[in-house]
């Protein structure tokens, strides 16, 4: 293993630390057999209510030995699954396998958003709920075309980040139905503080 490797679970644990005060008003909406797409370091394992049974969190960063990591894991009173997979391409889940979908700014790394919602949309089941909180496209059209200046070079220097894409749009053509949708300013600057916190269904 690289020094990368070791390094970047580790960075990363620390960077989405600071977002988490913002997560339990959407993880507390999830229940039964949940997917987590962008499963990270596994900072929403103990946000998990009572009504959740288990966890299979997918994501392409490796986590293995990160003492952070198991130990969330090991603390939780359901069983987690890791899987070490992008979500644009197949996933190997039978559909209507979940009752909840969660992502935590997942969508703006996905190279393939469209592919990825197809497929969170196929494996959860029919009347299933999608619950997330995203950064994307400012609604201040100001705001939103700094956003398009520097995205090309956010994108490089931030692995793959998006600061430009419409989260709203982006679920509803995936095939979902926005049934709650909050759009509120986020810590840091304003071209990355631009947050979707909403709920879906599978239509």
């Amino acid at each position: 293993m690289g020094l990368r490797e070791v390094i970047k679970p580790r960075l990363q644990d620390w960077v989405m630390g600071m977002m988490d005060d913002l997560r339990p008003d959407t993880i507390a909406a999830a229940e039964g057999a949940v997917l987590e797409v962008g499963f990270g370091t596994g900072r929403n394992v103990p946000l998990y209510p009572p009504g959740v049974k288990s966890v299979t969190g997918l994501d392409p960063l490796v986590t293995d030995g990160v003492a952070a990591v198991e130990e969330r894991i090991a603390a939780a009173p359901f069983p987690v699954e890791r899987t070490a997979l992008r979500a644009d391409g197949g996933l190997p889940f039978d559909a209507g396998r979940f009752d909840t979908v969660v992502t935590t700014w997942t969508l703006c790394s996905i190279p393939d958003p469209g592919a990825a919602l197809a497929e969170m949309r196929r494996v959860l089941k029919p009347g299933g709920r999608y619950v997330f909180v995203e950064h994307g496209r400012a609604e201040n059209e100001r705001t939103a075309r700094w956003q398009e200046r520097i995205n090309p070079l956010w994108r490089r220097i931030m692995d793959g980040c998006n600061i430009d894409r419409r989260i709203d749009g982006l679920v509803e053509d995936g095939g979902f139905e926005l049934t709650s949708l909050v759009r509120f300013r986020g810590p840091g600057p304003g071209f990355v503080g631009q947050m979707y916190r909403g709920v879906a269904t599978r239509v």
